[in-house]
């Protein structure tokens, strides 16, 4: 108890010299937006950004704070922690600072506290004199925390979240101000969120949590810490309560199921318990996105689950060794839990089992990153976090796992991902909506424009005026197909090219299904490729390779090979009506150079053979799902 009084006591010192300048307003309320008809223009954000209020971005060095993250995302330039002039070569449409709500602003507070209130506690007085001794100190304290946490090793009431209550709030409802001032419907949009972060056993069980709402609302309640209630069904109840005492919207975004070491999609409850109806239909109304690609890896699938899947290892390297700690290693067999496409058809089997699906989610990207800078460009890479900001030249070979220091290096970090939402304006609630109804994608950074609608009465015509067909006459990506009277449903695709990255590949359609014993099978299927004259389907279905213009010794490709637009229809050829199923779409770009390719030429680095230093870019759409008939409900 005396540690937490004085940690208290530290932080309450600590709000009192840096908590008088934040101010703001609503600002928004003011601006006037026209709803399109239907979504007309896909809107680009990052949902998962932290800032100095995170307790490990702070420790990691990072000190930029909420107004500095809102205007880099807006286009402007700002001075990154480490000194870098940092800018986005395009301003983003929205964002979502979601620092972790476990002890909000805690290191900051403890950093900035006066040492003298510190002495009689042996424990933090440790802690701060490293994160000032050095840069290596504070990463030194975050990774104890980390592991702390994880290990459950902690002392107990450290970052107790009721006795810190005051503090919080004073920090949320100034953080809630400044969104509230930034937020400029039609323009720019300031979403209130925050990340939840369970870790059992170093075990990744983190969600985002995102409001519709501005600060009149979400200043009514604390955000929900993860300390004393590891449990998403808690998060869940929290969610309830705030909708209930508002009368606003929230939703929760799971990410990184990648080293959940299989829980994130379990079988059955965190407590073992099996999943029951109302699991089931909270689950799916709390959680109808999910982040499959960031800064962490990618977890939309892993060649031991896909082996005929030639493109489904990408973002693997690194993190399918151990969970999120690296406290424990995860065995493959763990894998099913851990991945979005084994997730998508377990809900199958849920669904042909129960009637409902738990695992009915669609899919953004994001970039988790510490470093209060939003970009997922490779030749634009800040880092995780600020200790390997742009400037360090040894980031890419370090060993940079956020525990342990094993089995992770630097370059197994992506520099991935964003959300895309077609929404039908730039508003809190139409991008807000739009999550609600799945109709959004994840890309792994480059903004290529993606429309994936089903239907059963599309013609190969149809695409001449694709987008007005598709809602006229099928569903967009996100929806749900069922009758069709036995026809098997049909498909219109586009891609188009983001204009400052590489030309197109391929388009894929990922099938998923289940038959009446209960057992899932997938698929994946090229449906329009470039060259189409040169390049042709083997027997086994799949397509000879677009060709490599990456010139490693300057960090170029050249868009000589792709396409920049495919537009295509398509039939599934091996429907069964009596067999639930899902589609979803997979484009890949031409191979193009990885970050730590531009870090080598920076610093003159060579780089070791396993070092992966091509990669094709890709974007995931939000599945249509088919519900045949005869499904219990």
């Amino acid at each position: 108890m005396m540690r937490k009084a004085l940690l208290l006591a530290a932080c309450s010192a600590a709000l009192a010299i840096s908590g008088c300048s934040k101010d703001g307003g609503s600002g928004g309320s003011d601006f006037e937006v026209t709803n399109t008809e239907y979504p007309e223009q896909v809107f680009w954000g990052d949902t998962h950004l932290h800032t100095d209020n995170s307790i490990d971005a702070f420790g990691f060095g990072n000190r930029l704070d909420t107004e500095a993250a809102l205007r880099f995302a807006r286009g402007e330039e700002v001075t990154a922690t480490k000194g870098e002039k940092a800018k986005l070569s395009r301003p983003l449409d929205f964002l979502v600072i979601a620092d972790h709500s476990d002890a909000v602003g805690a290191t900051k507070a403890l950093y900035e506290a006066p040492r003298i209130a510190l002495l009689g506690n042996e424990f933090l007085l440790r802690w701060y004199d490293m994160m000032h001794e050095s840069d290596e100190g504070s990463l030194a304290v975050t990774a104890e925390l980390i592991d702390g946490a994880a290990a459950g090793t902690l002392p107990e009431g450290l970052f107790d979240p009721e006795e810190s209550a005051e503090r919080i709030m004073s920090l949320w409802t100034e953080h809630g101000k400044k969104l509230d001032e930034y937020n400029e419907p039609g323009k720019f949009t300031a979403f209130h969120g925050f990340e939840y972060t369970p870790m059992p056993g170093g075990d990744n069980l983190h969600r985002v949590v995102m409001f519709r709402d501005g600060g009149d609302k979400t200043s009514t309640m604390l955000p929900f810490a993860s300390f004393d209630a590891g449990d998403p069904e808690q998060l869940w109840a929290y969610m309830d309560a705030y909708e209930k005492s508002t009368g606003g919207k929230v939703l929760a975004i799971p990410h990184n199921s990648n080293v959940s070491n299989g829980r994130m999609f379990a079988m059955n409850k965190l407590d073992g318990s099996p999943i029951d109806e109302a699991y089931i239909k909270t689950r799916a109304l709390r959680e109808p996105i999910v982040e499959v690609t960031q800064i962490k890896g990618d977890s939309e699938s892993h060649p031991f689950l896909s082996p005929n899947d030639e493109f489904a290892d990408f973002g693997d390297a690194g993190w399918d060794k151990c969970n999120l700690s690296c406290g424990k290693d995860m065995p493959p067999e763990s894998y099913a839990g851990s991945y979005a496409r084994e997730a998508l058809k377990r809900g199958l089997e849920f669904t042909l089992k129960m009637g409902a699906n738990p695992f009915k989610f669609g899919m953004i990207g994001s970039t988790d990153s510490h470093t209060s800078l939003a970009t997922a460009d490779e030749n634009n890479f800040f880092g995780k976090h600020s200790g390997n900001e742009f400037n360090n030249k040894d980031r890419a070979l370090a060993p940079q796992n956020l525990g342990t220091r094993r089995g992770r290096f630097g370059w197994h970090y992506l520099s991935s991902g964003y959300a895309a939402v077609w929404a039908t304006s730039n508003t809190r609630e139409a991008i807000f909506d739009a999550m609600m109804r799945r109709e959004v994608y994840a890309t792994t950074g480059p903004r290529m424009q993606v429309r994936f609608f089903g239907g059963f009465d599309f013609a190969e015509g149809d695409t001449e005026d694709l987008v007005k067909t598709g809602y006229a006459k099928g569903v967009p990506m996100g929806g749900d197909l069922s009758g069709g009277d036995g026809k098997a449903p049909t498909f219109l695709v586009s891609a188009l090219m983001d204009p400052e990255s590489a030309n197109l590949d391929r388009i894929q359609v990922v099938k998923g299904w289940v038959d009446a014993s209960g057992k899932s099978y997938e698929k994946i299927y090229n449906i329009s490729w470039s060259s189409p004259d040169d390049r042709k389907l083997g027997a086994d279905g799949k397509l000879t390779a677009v060709g490599n213009t990456v010139d490693l010794a300057k960090g170029t490709w050249e868009n000589s090979i792709g396409a920049p637009e495919l537009v295509t229809w398509w039939q599934d050829p091996d429907f069964d009506a009596t067999q639930n199923a899902f589609y979803y779409v997979r484009v890949l770009e031409i191979p193009t150079p990885t970050w730590p390719v531009y870090d080598a030429l920076k610093f003159g680095l060579t780089l070791p053979d396993d070092v992966i230093k091509i990669q094709q870019e890709r974007a995931y759409s939000s599945p249509i799902w088919y519900t045949a008939a005869a499904t219990k409900s």
